[in-house]
């Protein structure tokens, strides 16, 4: 089968190469699914590049121990392993793999626990499906565990990246007075989303305003937690998210620790994690399919998987940004 293979950490059209590999045997408790479209989320162009490089110990010193990426994955299930009950050959399903898969999903076939796969509703797109699951689910997490409902006051650091186009629809349905930091080219893309206010970090910090907000969410880590914590209203929450965009040694891991301490300390810090269930799943679905949508900024065949992980490394891609395979005879 064709895949996306990493050869070593570096640029992604140094070190990404489309390569024939034997397709993954699915164990007893797992699926394998005909991949009809994938997404690239921030571990994948993280593990890509190899930074920060203090993880390099975990992915592997001088080449990732799993060479092809992906987690995200929307398909047909092509076979099921003999414990699997629930799933049947034919059957369209979205879900997302494990970190060390054997084979990841920027692949022609993956193999998939039956636990982190639900069927797929036909009127949610394989593109979608495949862009919402990281993304959605940790974006559902972050405003659960802020508690955010009505009258609630959030500002979304980075809002118009995948985690922020989704949080902020959320906590829009949820009846929240929602802030989007972004740069100039997209403050009227967020009022569109629906933003009540949008700062543009081009023109002013949010952190040197005087604006208070109950819930911050920071997918970017631009500011120290320090500063970023000056802004919440009393007994406000802060939720960090993501790595930072700097590289090098330890990338946005000083300012998760410092986080961390406030949280211990003086400050309401919560955690957003992409939590991969069937329950979950299917919650995201019924928010997409009942009208949040998904917002896809340009979607790439599996060929052009260097250039798909490129441009969401300009730090700039608004929304999600796809892989995906075209149908085949038997999957179409």
């Amino acid at each position: 089968m064709r895949a996306i293979v990493q050869s070593s950490y570096g640029a992604p059209e140094d070190v990404l190469a489309l390569t024939e590999i034997e397709p993954p045997i699915p164990k007893d408790d797992e699926v394998l699914v005909r991949v009809r479209a994938t997404s690239v989320n921030t571990p994948d162009w993280a593990t890509i590049i190899g930074q920060p490089y203090l993880l390099r110990g975990q992915m592997g010193l001088r080449c990732p121990r799993r060479p092809v990426r992906g987690t995200d994955v929307a398909g047909i299930v092509e076979a099921v392993g003999s414990a699997v009950s629930e799933f049947r050959s034919g059957d369209p399903v979205f879900g997302a793999g494990l970190d060390d898969a054997r084979v990841g999903t920027f692949a022609e076939l993956t193999a998939v626990p039956a636990q982190r796969l639900i069927l797929k509703p036909a009127a949610l797109s394989f593109e979608d499906a495949a862009a919402c699951v990281m993304s959605g689910l940790t974006a559902l997490d972050a405003v659960r565990v802020a508690e955010v409902g009505p009258g609630t006051r959030m500002l979304v650091n980075g809002a118009a990246g995948g985690v922020g186009t989704f949080a902020l629809r959320m906590a829009k349905r949820l009846g929240a007075e929602v802030t989007g930091v972004c740069g100039t080219r997209n403050v009227n893309f967020l009022r569109e989303l629906g933003a009540d206010h949008v700062v543009d970090y081009t023109r002013e910090e949010f952190v040197a305003g005087d604006a208070r907000y109950d819930v911050v969410l920071d997918n970017v880590l631009n500011h120290s937690p320090a500063k970023t914590v000056r802004v919440l209203a009393p007994r406000g929450i802060l939720v960090p998210n993501g790595m930072g965009i700097s590289g090098g040694w330890f990338s946005g891991l000083p300012r998760m620790a410092h986080a961390a301490l406030l949280g211990v300390l003086r400050t309401d810090v919560r955690w957003a994690r992409c939590r991969v269930t069937r329950e979950n799943l299917g919650e995201l679905a019924t928010l997409i399919v009942g009208g949040l949508g998904v917002v896809t900024d340009r979607v790439f065949p599996l060929e052009e998987a260097a250039a798909a992980v490129a441009h969401m490394l300009g730090h700039h891609a608004r929304g999600k940004v796809v892989l995906a395979m075209a149908p085949s005879a038997r999957s179409a």
